[in-house]
């Protein structure tokens, strides 16, 4: 294996085509330079100097090997940066999973833009997962940050949550809907309304937590349709097929013909968790993972 050290000598001394000034360059002196450029060649196996009493000078095997002794150099000098901006968190790439919780209510879109601001060669590859797959991958070390509707289990030995988003629900109603009209909506408002309720392919028990704050709160919704996704129960309102409790994070991407109403005595929130490995090997997850409690403290 070839000494990094002692090929920047033989540049040193190339690059001057004199020992002496070659030592002063390197703050050593002639003899150890010397020696070190002698157990070079003892180790290559090749004359790279020729040397008279007046100056050395490389040979024709020589310059050849400087050329690619200088990119080598240049290359490993790069390397070494590299390697520091990576244990500083500067760069590198982020797996990240999520669910459409995320994205609707805004954090991981601010999330990552407050990365891009500090850090911007950063790459990120982004997965839409189910959050039990989103765990899974925390486990084998495919995601960095999971995003998703339930902690972590208690007492769980790999992995750690926090709770990033709380997100209140709001009533979206036809724009044509009688209950417009209504000042301050009360929960026997909504009794005998037909709903278009949002189910999630989660884990948990999420719809029936939803269905039993609608009871605490003086109401049983009468659900008429299910969607996948909070922006198609938005569509289905925006035609006229019912009314649809979503989270406050959809506010801006209601379509036409929509008119949302705050609830506030509506007690049932859409929750987000932010999970990852105890075994924290790098320093851009962790980075990532305080901006996202960062912007949770904030938003509170």
């Amino acid at each position: 294996m070839l000494d990094i050290r002692q090929l920047q000598y033989f540049v040193a001394v190339a690059e001057e085509e004199h020992v002496g000034r070659a030592a002063e360059r390197l703050h050593i002196s002639q003899s150890p330079l010397s020696r070190q450029i002698a157990q070079l060649e003892e180790k290559l196996g090749l004359t790279l100097f020729e040397r008279s009493q007046q100056r050395i000078r490389l040979t024709r095997d020589g310059r050849t090997f400087l050329a690619e002794t200088q990119a080598f150099l240049t290359h490993a000098s790069r390397l070494e940066g590299l390697a520091r901006r990576l244990g500083r968190g500067d760069e590198g790439g982020l797996c990240i999973g999520y669910i459409e919780n995320a994205m609707h209510g805004g954090v991981l879109p601010a999330g990552l833009r407050a990365l891009r601001a500090t850090r911007p060669n950063v790459h990120v590859a982004l997965y839409s997962l189910h959050s039990s797959e989103q765990l899974e991958g925390l486990r084998q070390r495919s995601l960095d940050i999971a995003l998703v509707c339930d902690p972590p289990p208690a007492g769980d030995p790999d992995l750690e949550g926090a709770q990033i988003l709380s997100d209140p629900m709001i009533l979206a109603l036809p724009e044509a809907h009688p209950l417009c009209a209504v000042k301050q909506l009360k929960p026997d408002d909504l009794a005998g309304q037909e709903f278009i309720v949002v189910r999630h392919q989660e884990t948990g028990d999420h719809h029936h937590n939803f269905v039993a704050a609608c009871v605490r709160s003086g109401f049983t919704p009468n659900i008429k349709m299910e969607a996948s996704e909070p922006t198609t129960a938005l569509g289905l309102v925006a035609a006229g097929l019912g009314v649809a409790l979503v989270q406050q994070g959809l506010r801006h991407q209601a379509p036409p013909g929509v008119v949302l109403r705050e609830l506030p005595w509506f007690s049932y929130r859409a929750a987000l968790w932010a999970a990852w490995h105890r075994v924290n090997l790098r320093p851009l997850v962790a980075t990532f993972r305080e901006t996202l409690l960062e912007l949770a403290a904030t938003a509170r």
